[in-house]
């Protein structure tokens, strides 16, 4: 039996070992055993479409030698899931250049001008001070900092990132460990979000089924082995 206080441990080494797989963009049995899937299969974008009307995939996004690539300065709109989710896992590995700013949001809804969800901030945190900590690498995008100043690697460096959701749980890991938790609907969270730029939005910060989004920002981002695991 697996004593309580080693459960962190196991979840981190876990977490490391899916994300440093051998192959890029591919999943072992025992992942696909265990209800893991690919969302970028490294060849095309197939299961992606933009968040505009119509979804057609523009000249921001490109596929490249097993890498989603947002190519810096073009714009597109915002790459997004075809499938949505409620509760997942979500682990992904990302690099940006010097000075760049990304991010993943999740509980995407359509049918408002501007994709508005949770976001998962990838920066270059070297770059900016603390007066920015909700926007630092890991944060609940302007609502939520990091619980500890997140270690990102250096631009051009991999960097590995997970989502995790289950009902009104969610966290945020970087690099193998969790740097912010928080609970869906809590009186922390919404006070936040009166804080924040979400403070007119509907229902912001609370539990939604939505898409997952890659964000159309000008900077150079690549991505690579993103993989989901959905609860039912």
């Amino acid at each position: 039996m697996i004593r309580f206080k080693f459960i962190p441990l196991l979840l981190a080494f876990l977490f490391v070992s899916l994300s440093a797989s051998a192959e890029t963009n591919t999943l072992t049995k025992v992942q696909k055993l265990n209800g893991w899937r690919l969302l970028f299969n490294g060849k095309d974008f197939d299961g992606w479409r933009t968040f505009n009307k119509g979804g057609k995939i523009g000249p921001a996004w490109e596929v490249k030698g097993g890498l989603l690539t947002k190519v810096e300065t073009a714009r597109s709109g915002g790459l997004m899931t075809v499938d949505t989710f409620g509760d997942f896992d979500l682990n992904w590995g990302w690099r940006i250049r010097e000075g760049g700013n990304n991010g993943i949001k999740y509980f995407i809804k359509e049918g408002s001008e501007k994709s508005i969800g949770h976001e998962y901030q990838m920066f270059d945190d070297a770059a900016h001070g603390d007066s920015k900590r909700k926007g630092l690498t890991a944060s609940f995008y302007d609502v939520l900092p990091p619980s500890a100043r997140a270690k990102v690697k250096k631009p051009g460096e991999w960097n590995h990132s997970r989502i995790y959701v289950r009902g009104a749980k969610v966290e945020h890991w970087l690099n193998g460990k969790k740097v912010l938790a928080y609970t869906l609907g809590s009186e922390q969270v919404l006070k936040a979000v009166q804080d924040s730029k979400f403070k007119d939005v509907k229902g912001f910060g609370t539990k939604v089924r939505g898409h997952i989004l890659l964000t159309d920002h000008k900077d150079h981002c690549e991505f690579k082995n993103i993989r989901i695991r959905e609860y039912k």
